[in-house]
């Protein structure tokens, strides 16, 4: 068998299953009302809770940005990369997250997967949520670590995995990870149970807070600002992607931890480092949460008002307890027809099947966001509500 027959049997094997991913083109800015395939849709999967990539302030940044530093930095940030934008960011991160010290890296997963396999080294043991996001997985499966993992936000399987690793006595550092927000299911991690049992039994922690950027915490600072857990975690990963708007990733933490990464992490040290516009941008949303919460309050508003109506339609949102709102429908080839009858009414939003999800747990997945008006809300309730209708999904 040729490698190109090989690959369309494999895509074809997908298809038939309804595992396939088709990827649609958006046609403009990320928007509540947008074009997409060339119809004009409602944007209803989305990651920019904020709204802030279409923000002018951010725009503004990016282009002065350009204009008196480039379009590219040139290098990596080791050799001759690193502009006074790159710096004046990891600051404005730090202050933000209210640590010492943060290193940006290009995206959120190339700080987990830098990050993490250089934090865990062999004599090291890693304990993983089973549900964490696949660039934690990756980045656990290259660390030299023993690994195990812990049942989803379950506290008393993770506290039997410590004392089991505390008995055996010969690890030198043990780390716990775990999502903050979880990206299929919308719910928020234990945080402050984690820390309370971790620190108990001598364990480090490294929260992945890519979904609670601009969502949880004071002015959107996130899960440890939420439990107030300021200084009580070791490693703290992020990205700007989502509620920031923009793109990229950081771990924020002690000036030892910066040091550290900024060192060891291969995804930084082998990287070009981030355009001067993206940078620019990353620090001025950065800067707009700092002086107003007025969006972190509108995405609130706009999520409950969802999730309230959507379950009076009879939808099952299962365990959300943000912005990510699952529709659960369960049969794979049910979202994606789902979905596929929801953007004929002029709604996006993509279907989540396996294995993203597990099997039987497949959903439309919708992501509301603060540049969401009431009226939109409505046109996608009232479409929801006629798909549900037609294929036997929702109020009977």
């Amino acid at each position: 068998m040729g490698l190109d027959e090989y690959l369309n049997s494999e895509v074809n094997a997908l298809k038939e299953k309804g595992l396939n991913w088709q990827l649609r083109s958006l046609q403009g800015g990320s928007v509540p009302r947008c074009k997409v395939d060339g119809k004009d849709v409602l944007m209803l999967c989305s990651n920019n809770y904020l709204g802030l990539s279409e923000n002018r302030k951010l725009k503004k940044a990016a282009i002065d940005a350009v204009r008196s530093h480039g379009a590219g930095s040139g290098s990596v940030r080791t050799i001759a990369g690193t502009m006074d934008l790159h710096l004046a960011l990891e600051k404005a991160i730090a202050r933000f997250k209210h640590t010492e010290a943060a290193l940006y890296f290009q995206t959120g997963f190339a700080a987990n997967q830098g990050s993490i396999p250089q934090l865990g080294v062999e004599g090291d043991l890693l304990i993983s949520d089973e549900l964490n996001h696949g660039s934690i997985i990756d980045g656990v499966r290259l660390s030299k670590a023993e690994r195990t993992i812990f049942k989803h936000k379950n506290m008393e399987d993770l506290e039997r995995v410590l004392k089991e690793a505390k008995a055996k006595g010969t690890y030198k550092k043990i780390w716990v990870i775990t999502d903050g927000v979880f990206s299929m299911d919308g719910d928020i991690a234990p945080l402050d149970k984690i820390e309370k049992i971790a620190h108990e039994h001598g364990a480090f922690i490294y929260v992945d807070d890519a979904h609670g950027d601009g969502v949880l915490g004071e002015n959107g600072r996130g899960i440890v600002s939420h439990f107030k857990l300021e200084g009580k975690i070791e490693a703290e990963m992020g990205t700007f992607s989502k509620g920031f708007g923009v793109v990229g990733g950081y771990v924020a933490g002690s000036q030892a931890l910066y040091d550290f990464l900024q060192n060891k992490a291969r995804s930084f040290l082998l990287s070009g480092s981030a355009p001067p516009a993206t940078v620019a941008a990353c620090r001025a949303s950065i800067e707009l949460l700092e002086a107003d919460d007025k969006l972190v309050r509108k995405l609130w508003r706009n999520t409950n008002y969802w999730k309230r109506n959507l379950k009076k339609l009879g939808f099952d949102t299962g365990e959300s307890e943000t912005p990510i709102t699952p529709v659960m429908l369960g049969d794979s080839k049910l979202a994606q027809e789902f979905a596929k009858e929801l953007f004929a009414e002029g709604v996006f939003a993509l279907p989540i099947v396996y294995p993203m999800v597990a099997q039987g747990k497949a959903r439309i997945r919708t992501m509301i966001t603060a540049a969401h008006s009431k009226d939109d809300l409505n046109v996608a309730l009232a479409a929801f509500e006629k798909v549900g209708k037609k294929l036997g999904v929702g109020k009977k």
